[in-house]
Formats: structure tokens, C-alpha cells, sequence
């Protein structure tokens, strides 16, 4: 019995040597890939994981002669004053009802355009409208609000669509921007206008690997362009389309923060008013001329991230259920 054990003691160190040797060779084989990867690393661990250590924030009363940790603990205080004011539900149902629209009409549209541009034979016909459709994904959010701004103007020397009202259809120009019911109709429009052709891209690559054997295939045993689409391009999307649902659905309690900023006003508020807005009035500038709140956004924001991480742990275990794809 003993010199089993000591044969066994013996054989671990040469087992534990090669492995990491082989970890190291493994290194060395592949260090310009690791080179490559390491600045993504350290981004996010410098600016996603270590400012979570400020969570805490969302459990004190701040101050700022204190410092975080010298801070008076208030436990939830915070978030029950949160949930018990007059905002809280109309943010949370704001930005729940604007995501949604925007996953119901936004979310689509960049399948449809890749299947589309997936059956177009003419190479320079399908380059122009890639070109076209995902150039106002590189425009900053600023200038797509002016745009925005300008062609829904009142004055109908800049509206567009007021000129139309006014000289088309005899009515009155209309302020869209300042009714609170035109607010996330008009945001919705401009995320598929901004969204639609760039998010088209990762569509596209998908299609490019499938192999054209299986259309061939198809084709041969009567498949038409219909049937093709059907059988062959929507089931070689499908996983990547539960992926990135996935990941959307995840998102439904944030929204487009510098857009709403840009977009919204005090008259909307009622409709345009979401979490990420009200944290950045509350919780950075100070509502009502009152000072910030560093501790009460915080709270707000965790209870935001908190309902995110819940959202892609639920699509992902139904994903799973339904398909073989889901993100683990």
C-alpha cells in the first residue's frame, strides 16, 4: 500500500508539469491573439468591474466630505423611497412600453433587410443599399436629433412633413414634438432608421457561411424563392436571431439615454421620461434645483441592472428549452 502511494505521489508531479507546460506552450503559440485581447480586457475590467465596487452607494446616504465608505449606512431606504414617489411607475412603465415597441418593429427589421439582400444577384445594386442603410448607424445621436428636429418642425419652411400636412391635406402644422402621444412613435422610427441597415451586417454574415449545396439541393427538388427563403435562409439565421433576442430582450429596462436627451422635453415627460433619464436629472444635475443625489440614482440604476440580469437569465433558460441555442 505504501508504494502505491508513493508511486501515485510520484506521478502527479510530471502530470501537473505537463499541464503547465502545455498552458505555457499554449501561451507563447498564441500571444498575438492574447496581445489583441487584452486591451478589451482591461477596458472592461477597468471601467465595468471595478466601478462596481460604488454599488454601495445604492445602500448610503452620501457624502461627500465622508467619502463612500465614511458614509452613513441607510440600507433600503434608498430604493423604498424609489418605489414610494410618484415617478416610479410612470418611468418604469415608460421605458418597459418603449423598449417593447421597439423590440416589436425595430427588431425585425434588419432580418427582413438581409433576407431581402440575400436574393439580389446584382453585386453593386446590393453594395449601394448596404451603403445606404447602414451610414446613419455612424451618425453621431446629435445630428440625428437635428434632422429629426428639423423635419418635424412647426415651421413649415423646415418640416417636411408639416409642408405635406399644410399643402396636401389642408391642416393645421403640428408641434410633434412637444405631444406626449407622438413621442415613442417617432422614437421607434428612428432607432429602425439608424439601426436597421448595421444590424442587417450580422444577418448577412450568417448567410454567407451557409453552404449552396442546400440551395442547390432545394432547387432541384422544386424549391422556389419562397420555399428557399422558408427551408433553407430562415432556419440558417435562427440561432443567430435567438442570440441577439436574447440579448434585446435583456435590454428592455434601458433605452437610448443620449437620444431621449435630445429628443424629449418637459411636455413629454409623461411619455418620454424612462429610468436612465430620470437618474441622469435626479441623480447628476439635480431636479428642481436641489442638489444631486448620488446615492438615490445609484439605487435607481442597480434596480435597473438587477431587472436586466433577471430578463437574460429567463430568455436564455426558455431559449433553451424551445431550441438548442441560448448564450451558455
Amino acid at each position: 500500500m505504501t508504494t502505491l502511494k508513493a508511486r501515485s505521489h510520484v506521478g502527479a508531479a510530471p502530470i501537473k508539469n505537463r499541464w503547465g507546460s502545455t498552458l505555457w506552450k499554449r501561451i507563447v503559440a498564441h500571444q498575438a491573439l492574447i496581445l489583441m485581447f487584452l486591451p478589451g480586457l482591461i477596458f472592461f475590467i477597468v471601467f465595468n468591474y471595478i466601478p462596481m465596487g460604488g454599488i454601495v452607494l445604492a445602500f448610503k446616504k452620501y457624502n461627500v466630505l465622508a467619502g463612500i465608505w465614511g458614509s452613513e449606512w441607510v440600507g433600503f431606504d434608498n430604493f423604498a423611497k424609489f418605489f414610494g414617489s410618484y415617478y416610479a411607475n410612470r418611468i418604469i412603465r415608460n421605458a418597459i412600453l418603449l423598449n417593447l415597441m421597439t423590440l416589436l418593429f425595430s427588431f425585425p427589421m434588419p432580418i427582413l433587410l438581409a433576407i431581402l439582400l440575400n436574393e439580389v444577384r446584382y453585386n453593386w445594386f446590393k453594395r449601394t443599399v448596404q451603403t445606404i442603410t447602414y451610414f446613419p448607424y455612424f451618425i453621431a445621436a446629435v445630428v440625428m436629433v437635428g434632422i429629426v428636429k428639423m423635419l418635424l418642425s412647426p415651421d413649415i419652411s423646415l418640416g417636411i412633413f408639416n409642408r405635406i400636412l399644410v399643402d396636401i391635406f389642408r391642416l393645421e402644422p403640428i408641434n410633434f414634438l412637444a405631444r406626449p402621444e407622438h413621442f415613442r412613435s417617432i422614437y421607434v422610427l428612428m432607432a429602425i432608421w439608424q439601426g436597421t441597415g448595421f444590424g442587417a451586417i450580422i444577418y448577412l454574415a450568417t448567410l454567407a457561411s451557409v453552404d449552396l449545396e442546400q440551395y442547390e439541393a432545394a432547387i432541384i427538388d422544386g424549391a422556389n424563392r419562397l420555399q428557399l427563403i422558408r427551408y433553407v435562409t430562415i432556419p440558417a439565421l435562427l440561432p443567430t436571431v435567438i442570440i441577439l433576442l436574447i440579448l434585446s430582450i435583456s435590454g428592455l429596462m434601458r433605452s437610448g439615454l443620449e437620444t431621449i436627451l435630445l429628443l424629449y422635453s418637459p411636455a413629454t415627460y409623461e411619455t418620454a421620461d424612462v429610468i436612465e433619464t430620470f437618474v441622469y436629472r435626479r441623480g447628476i444635475v439635480g431636479e428642481g434645483g436641489g442638489r444631486p443625489d448620488y446615492s438615490f440614482a445609484t439605487a435607481v440604476g442597480l434596480f435597473q441592472s438587477v431587472v436586466g440580469l433577471i430578463l437574460i437569465v429567463v430568455a436564455n433558460q426558455i431559449a433553451k428549452k424551445l431550441s438548442d441555442n441560448s448564450l451558455w
